[in-house]
Parts: C-alpha cells; structure tokens; sequence
C-alpha cells in the first residue's frame, strides 16, 4: 500500500487494485489555504460531511464515490470491495468553537493487507469501548497530533497505547501555510523515543504486511500540497 500525504488530514492511500482519499479539506485562501489535491480516487471518505476541514471533495478528479463515514452502519459497509468501520466520536466538549461540537468518526479499513484507522477530527479521549474493539486490529494509525481543539496529546498517547498499531503516522499539526493554530509535529515526535521516529524526508511511504514494523514506530510525512 503506498501512502501520499497531501495536507492536514487528508492521504492518499492506494494498492494495485483501489485508491482511496481520506478527509478532504477545502483548499485555498477561503479554506484551508492549501493547494488542491487535483488527483483522481475510487473512494473518499470523510469522517463527517460538515467540516470544510474534513469534507470537501470537489477538488478530487474522476468520479469517486463518496462516502461519509457519520452514515455507515455499525455493521460497516462495502465500496467497491472495500469493507469500512466507523466509530462515532465529537470535537472536542471542552474547547470553545464560538458554536455547538459537531460529530464525527474514525473509520477503519483495510487495503493491500493494511489494516488503517484514520482519527477523523475526534476531540476528546477516546471511548474505553471502541479501544477495546480496535486492540490489535490497526496496523496503521493516522494520528491526530496538532493537539486542542482535536484530542489532547495525553489522551491521543493513551489511544495509541491502547489500540497498539504497529504505525503511527501524524496529521491535523501546524503547517506555516494553513490557518489553523495547533501544536507542531515535534510536541507530539519529542513525546517519544528518537529511535521510534523516522522523518521521511517526503509525501510518500510504502507499507506492505510484511515491511510493518513488529513494534511500534512514527513516520513523519511532508505535506505535498
């Protein structure tokens, strides 16, 4: 499975057979302020159809279909031969929006033998039920590492320790060129043994079932758009 980071929550996540792009974000200087993806996708999810951070895929090429995993049932549902889990979680309960939090959800799949759960825009600690259900079962895991108004870095550390993926990948961390104010990627990578971190030096990482490391590691992407 080759991996493609674009910008703040969004991946493109692709095998021989399938491509998927996760959490689209509004780009532009009324948006987010980064560049479009511009690219084709099979599917793009989002983890809710409400946040311009999260939910715009009007600059993803093609026709994908698009999926707003707030929707999937609790038994999951099957795109084009993809299978996604949803956990329904909120923004956070405790920072003040200027508005009401709004739900979301993490969403897991598999691809290229890959088992990945993305964060979406989770705000809070995760439910002791969903760490349980998802103990062992994520290989890879698209963190949310930017801090307040998302999960908090002690809470996202006690999901991490929880579910144990075998990656960690950051995202939704301050980048100069978006308009969020949020934590960089080392307050989270300096949390953790130098060993454990690699920074990729790119957009890209190639993961298969049998390159994942046995324990724990963090690879830093570099936003491409």
């Amino acid at each position: 499975m080759k991996i493609t980071f674009y910008a703040h929550a969004c991946f493109r996540l692709e095998d021989e057979h399938l491509s998927v792009i996760t959490d689209p974000y509004t780009p532009g200087p009324e948006g987010s302020r980064f560049d479009p993806v511009n690219e084709p996708a099979d599917i793009v999810i989002m983890s809710s159809a409400t946040d311009s951070f999260h939910s715009n895929p009007n600059h993803i090429s093609g026709e994908p279909t698009i999926v707003d995993a707030m929707t999937i049932p609790p038994e999951g549902l099957t795109v084009t031969g993809l299978h996604i889990l949803s956990f329904n979680t909120m923004e956070s309960l405790s920072h003040d929006y200027g508005r009401d939090p709004d739900a979301n959800a993490m969403y897991l799949f598999e691809l290229g033998g890959v088992r990945v759960l993305h964060m979406g825009d989770v705000g809070n600690a995760i439910d002791d039920k969903y760490l349980h259900a998802l103990r062992g079962k994520v290989d890879v895991l698209f963190a949310l590492t930017g801090g307040q108004p998302t999960i908090a870095l002690d809470d996202l550390d006690a999901a991490i320790n929880g579910i144990e993926p075998r990656v960690v990948i950051p995202m939704h961390y301050y980048s100069p060129r978006g308009v969020l104010k949020i934590l960089s990627v080392t307050d989270f990578t300096d949390r953790y043994p130098k060993a454990q971190v690699t920074c990729v030096g790119g957009p890209e990482l190639t993961l298969t079932p049998e390159t994942l490391p046995e324990t724990l590691h963090i690879y830093v992407l570099e936003q491409s758009r």
